[in-house]
């Protein structure tokens, strides 16, 4: 896998706030990079994967509490 390219600690954070700062910081990021997004709330799996699916984007790593999606475009 390759590096991350933004880590977002959003532990702590209630659903939807972890999706809603992924959607605020993703355009950091380019084509083919990385997002950690740290979170323990037992929402935000679901959460992020249902956003990845409407997005078009990859969730690579759906592990709570760290969760790795790669922007496709």
């Amino acid at each position: 896998m390759s590096a991350v390219a933004l880590s977002l600690d959003c532990r702590g954070m209630k659903c939807p706030q972890p999706v809603i700062e992924l959607a605020r910081r993703f355009g950091e990021v380019d084509a083919g990079g990385l997002v950690e997004v740290l979170a323990d709330d037992p929402a935000a799996g679901p959460d992020l994967a249902a956003w990845c699916r409407m997005r078009g984007q990859e969730l690579v790593v759906d592990d709570s509490p760290r969760f790795v999606v790669r922007r496709l475009a």
